[in-house]
């Protein structure tokens, strides 16, 4: 189940305030600027820092790469 738009609204990263990218397919909003993914489980999204997993480079230019051909929307769009 996808997240409701409105949602999308107002999640921003819990760490630098900025906004996501929602990668629905893998169930995980992604911070470029830190390299960090966060998990939704259940269909919501865990946005605690400490529980958030860094990404290395391979999987950042994966994430980037699929977010261009995919046109994958970001949070904070209103």
């Amino acid at each position: 189940m996808a997240l409701a738009p409105q949602l999308l609204e107002i999640l921003a990263c819990p760490e630098d305030k900025g906004p996501l990218l929602y990668f629905e397919s893998e169930q995980v909003l992604y911070n470029p600027r830190l390299k960090r993914r966060y998990d939704i489980r259940d269909d919501i999204p865990v946005m605690l820092v400490e529980e958030a997993t860094t990404v290395d480079d391979a999987e950042h230019e994966r994430l980037m790469a699929k977010a261009a051909a995919d046109g994958t929307p970001s949070t904070l769009e209103g």
